[in-house]
């Protein structure tokens, strides 16, 4: 049981009190809390109710981060340091016939230049077989950028120049810069042993497409591609290195330290117990680059080792934008079955991923584009074929919304395709085929919980959709179009491999509490929740308990912050151990007063005996009596996550690929001038089902951000590429979404209450990047009535597609 009201998973989702916000606009509060804390609505558990769950909380590191004291990978400095600087490849292709570093080594102040060869042929990748990355080119480029030498000099200035006077002999390679040059017969091989460049392809075939397309009075195949984008995050890459006696300590912005920990311990043959990564404050991260190892991290490490030195670094803009890990581009050739009342019975899918120099992550990218396309609708029949392409640009990877962010926007513009060629409303077919709780998808996925047809609802009934004819003309030469979509993202990550999160909770004799854990806050907020959770369980203030940064030799080992894993997973782990002292506690208050243990109730900062209110005392004494009684004793709980383990096939996409489902449904309403295609995106009306908000702010924080992210992708983002080289690595070039440029965003908690999510919660920071783009391309339909299936939608293809059906119309 639940505190407050619990909604059944089999029941309807209830929504939520919308919040609307802009990013140019101050945030209203919620008009009144999400869960009702009524004395009859109380659900006492024998230990406490709910004070901080639902409740709209400061966040534990908002002071570090308006203050200044926050110290980001780049802030930090160690005495004799050195700094490290790469010289990276003017080709995209290329052999490496010869390197001479004499010259760079004699410039003053240089102290250290490695190569590839120094790294004596140590590989790194997702898995034992795609291991095809080295932290620094060996025998052939296969990228513009990649890195060849390192440089460590007493200074930035000196190690730049030094890269400088590094020659470097090459002998050109005809390279591939597209899916279709990579696949055709013949083309240059960007891997020798990889025939066709395929570095990885992923099947799936559930139940009988072909069946099901017979039975359809309707079936559409159309051609899409989402492109490449950034993952946008404003720091870049750095560390700081020390090797000594005790072993390798790194300083580092990492969003998943415990894999680059991994990846020291292989690449220079030491114990675990000899690594130690102390994770910073990370500023974004968002999937890839900073889920992984950078050639920075293990160049730093292997020169600081040789000069004895520490090793610092730090990643230009216009590297991460080079060089850095992006998200896929993928082309999907969705082919659908409909009834003409809208029933869908097949879909059959077909992506190609363009994955640039290695594998990465891919194989788990292409898995997700395929394994929740079931949902958030009935689909009775599915067969998926992925295909990820190796090319020479920098490596596709995972990014938020990794994997569904392709295939979803393919069927969701689909979908509205074919309500109008059916005469169909496309909020009504979402509808009709929208999963109810429980339900079972064709590939074994089990949904406990879903709000997406209340939150189809909320669309519904919105005025913007009511009245989308009557504000279709929203001045001269411009025209309001409103668009609709649907999206489901799994929370809490299953994959293959150590997946367990950890906590570790010690009571301190005064009363507050020390809190271990190794998962990542990366600016998502995950730290905040992580301490309402324990201090829910000991009836404590988030003031109360202290939450210790990521420190491989001194926290619990964690996976990572990917996945929308780190609430579900660690937020387990952290009540597991908060229970093991407040049971320890509950067990000498209870000897105190002559109560059963199950009686004891913690609330507020005191510790009550239910039902006799004479029977209480602070909190802070009973730690004492705890602490001081006899001969003393230690506080401490543990826990650790654990899932059951159904069936789970990841190379057929069968069984669940997540703990729980989060659900979205997404309205989009655009203004387009029908003169330049220019567009702006004016509201977004977002019902979200994430169980239970735990923490209301960063939840709406996460939809909002994951948004406006989706908009980037879906109107302005965009890698421009020629011959292998990104032509707009900067900010200003690569064109994001200003704030002046975010809609109002409303945002709608569907509440479900998930059974296997702590507090009933799901994931929150995912859906909507997923939901954003096929709802601002159908609403650019509805105000120009042209389809585009190709991200993004600038203002040239707009005004291109307008300029052409003008012209077929005067012919």
């Amino acid at each position: 049981m639940r505190s407050g009201r619990r909604w059944p998973a089999t029941s309807a989702a209830v929504p939520a009190t919308p919040r609307s916000s802009s990013p140019c606009r101050p945030q209203p509060r919620a008009s009144r809390e999400i869960a009702d804390m009524s004395a009859e609505n109380r659900d006492v558990r024998g230990r406490n109710w709910s004070t901080l769950i639902g409740k709209r909380l400061p966040r534990v590191d908002g002071l570090e981060k308006v203050t200044g004291e926050a110290k980001y990978g780049a802030d930090y400095n160690l005495p004799g340091q050195l700094w490290l600087k790469i010289l990276r490849s003017p080709h995209p292709h290329a052999r490496i016939r010869r390197i001479d570093t004499s010259r760079a080594l004699a410039l003053d102040g240089v102290r250290d230049i490695v190569t590839g060869k120094d790294f004596n042929g140590w590989r790194w990748g997702w898995m034992h077989q795609t291991r095809d990355e080295t932290p620094l080119a060996v025998d052939k480029v296969r990228f513009y950028g990649e890195g060849v030498a390192a440089v460590a000099a007493v200074d930035e200035e000196t190690a730049e120049e030094a890269c400088g006077l590094i020659d470097v002999e090459y002998e050109v390679l005809p390279g591939v810069f597209s899916v279709d040059e990579a696949m055709r017969e013949g083309a240059p091989l960007v891997h020798d042993d990889k025939p066709g460049n395929v570095s990885w392809e992923f099947h799936m075939n559930h139940g009988d497409v072909e069946a099901g397309f017979r039975e359809a009075d309707h079936i559409r195949e159309d051609r899409f591609e989402t492109g490449r984008v950034l993952t946008g995050f404003l720091e870049p890459p750095a560390a700081i290195a020390q090797w000594n006696s005790s072993g390798i300590t790194v300083w580092a912005c990492k969003q998943s330290p415990y894999f680059h920990y991994r990846h020291l311990a292989a690449c220079f043959g030491l114990p675990l117990s000899k690594i130690r990564v102390i994770q910073t404050f990370v500023g974004g991260g968002f999937g890839g680059t900073k889920n992984d190892s950078v050639a920075g991290d293990l160049c730093a490490v292997l020169m600081s080792k040789r000069t004895g030195r520490p090793v610092k670094f730090v990643y230009t803009m216009e590297e991460v934008f080079t060089t850095c890990r992006r998200r896929h581009n993928f082309v999907i050739i969705n082919k659908m079955g409909m009834k003409k009342d809208g029933t869908i019975t097949a879909m059959q899918s077909k992506a190609i991923g363009e994955g640039g120099f290695c594998t990465a992550i891919g194989p788990l990218t292409l898995y997700l584009t395929g394994v929740m396309s079931t949902l958030p609708y009935r689909l009775p029949n599915f067969k998926h074929n992925a295909y990820r392409i190796f090319t020479n640009h920098p490596a596709g990877a995972a990014m938020r919304g990794h994997g569904s962010t392709h295939t979803r926007f393919a069927a969701e513009v689909q979908i509205n395709m074919m309500a109008k060629d059916l005469g169909l409303d496309p909020l009504e077919v979402r509808l009709k085929n929208a999963v109810t709780a429980p339900h079972e998808t064709i590939n074994g996925i089990l949904v406990k919980s879903a709000g997406i047809k209340e939150g189809l609802e909320v669309l519904k009934e919105s005025a913007a959709w009511r009245e989308k004819v009557e504000r279709r003309h929203a001045g001269k030469d411009v025209v309001h179009g409103v668009g609709v979509s649907g999206a489901s993202y799994s929370g809490g990550a299953r994959q293959r491999g150590h997946q367990a999160c950890s906590a570790m909770v010690r009571l301190c004799e005064d009363g507050t509490i020390n809190y271990l854990t190794g998962a990542t806050d990366c600016g998502q907020g995950s730290d905040t929740v992580l301490v309402q959770i324990i201090a829910e369980e000991l009836g404590l203030g988030l003031d109360d308990v202290g939450i210790r940064r990521v420190d491989t030799a001194m926290t619990t080992v964690d996976p990572g912050s990917y996945g929308s894993r780190v609430t579900l997973f660690a937020g387990e782990a952290a009540q597991k151990a908060a229970r093991e002292v407040r049971d320890q506690l509950a067990a000498v208050a209870a000897r105190q007063w002559n109560v059963a243990a199950e009686r004891i109730a913690f609330n507020s900062g005191n510790v009550f005996v239910i039902d006799d209110p004479d029977k209480s005392m602070p909190f802070r004494k009973l730690a004492q009596i705890a602490c001081y009684a006899e001969t003393g004793a230690v506080i401490m709980g543990r826990g650790y996550s654990e899932y059951s383990p159904e069936p789970y096939d990841f190379d057929n996409g069968y069984g669940d690929p997540g703990v729980n489902f989060s659900f979205t449904a997404q309205l989009t309403e655009v203004d387009v001038d029908l003169e330049t295609g220019i567009t702006r995106a004016t509201d977004f009306l977002i019902a979200h089902d994430c169980g239970r908000p735990i923490h209301p702010v960063n939840v709406e924080a996460q939809v909002q951000g994951a948004a406006v992210q989706g908009l980037g992708q879906a109107l302005y983002e965009e890698f421009r590429m020629e011959n292998g080289r990104t032509l707009n690595p900067n900010f200003v070039d690569y064109r994001m979404p200003l704030a002046t440029e975010g809609p109002a965003i409303t945002v709608v908690d569907i509440l479900t209450d998930d059974p296997d999510g702590i507090h009933g919660a799901k994931e929150a920071s995912e859906g909507s990047i997923v939901s954003t783009p096929p709802s601002v391309v159908s609403a650019i339909h509805d105000a120009t009535g042209v389809w585009f299936t190709s991200l993004p939608v600038t203002p040239e293809k707009i005004a291109l597609a307008l300029k052409a059906r003008r012209d077929r119309g005067a012919e």
